[in-house]
């Protein structure tokens, strides 16, 4: 158990979420009674895909991660909670550091900061109803980075473009810091589908690729 205590913080908002979905596919394998061989076959297989969401992990990190022995809905839980333990928090902002952020906005609405999980968090995220913008937070190579996008609700469910699942989104769009060097008055908007409420996103969100592709895309990186 010592060693264990020594262990790091390691796991990602995202990579958890993605190893609770592996879990959600083995228990459905199990309610529906596949053969034992295939059962086997669907645990190896979520079991190699965790290991590679870790490649660089030290062996005890290894063995922890590692779901095989898993029986019961009891032990999956236990294990769940056992490496909620070691997730990685959102890095803490302030107010100063958000405004400094978006200083066009003199009188930015800010979100309640001391009410957030920043453990449960790959992205921070909140509405200005009032000038129809969606605020996105994110730490982009090492280096925290915040765009402002238009932002109108949908009536329509749909899939959100960060988390791909399905639910209640809201279109928004962003103008991307994209130049042309022959044409002054250039500019690229992008636009996207997702989560109306960031916080169920960030509860279902299992991988950041299209998230920074995203946020490279609008800031001309």
């Amino acid at each position: 158990m010592e060693i264990e205590e020594m262990t790091e913080k390691f796991i990602k908002n995202e990579q958890l979420n993605f190893i609770k979905k592996q879990i959600a596919v083995i228990k459905d394998s199990t309610k529906k009674n596949v053969p034992q061989n295939v059962l086997t076959a669907v645990i190896d297989l979520a079991n190699a895909k965790i290991s590679d969401l870790f490649p660089n992990v030290s062996s005890e990190q290894q063995e922890m991660l590692d779901l095989s022995r898993l029986k019961t809905d009891k032990e999956y839980e236990q294990y769940i909670q056992h490496l909620s333990d070691y997730l990685l928090p959102f890095p803490r902002i302030t107010e100063q550091q958000l405004k400094k952020m978006f200083p066009k906005h003199k009188k930015l609405k800010m979100p309640d900061l001391s009410n957030i999980d920043h453990s449960q968090l790959t992205y921070l995220s909140w509405n200005d109803l009032r000038s129809n913008k969606k605020f996105i937070v994110y730490e982009l190579e090492g280096k925290m980075v915040g765009i402002e996008c238009e932002f109108a609700p949908t009536s329509k469910k749909n899939l959100c473009s960060f988390c791909n699942c399905f639910g209640e989104v809201a279109y928004f769009s962003t103008v991307t810091k994209a130049k042309k060097s022959k044409n002054p008055d250039y500019y690229k908007s992008i636009g996207n589908l997702i989560c109306a409420d960031s916080l169920e996103c960030n509860k279902k969100i299992t991988n950041v690729e299209y998230l920074t592709a995203f946020l490279k895309d609008s800031q001309g990186m």
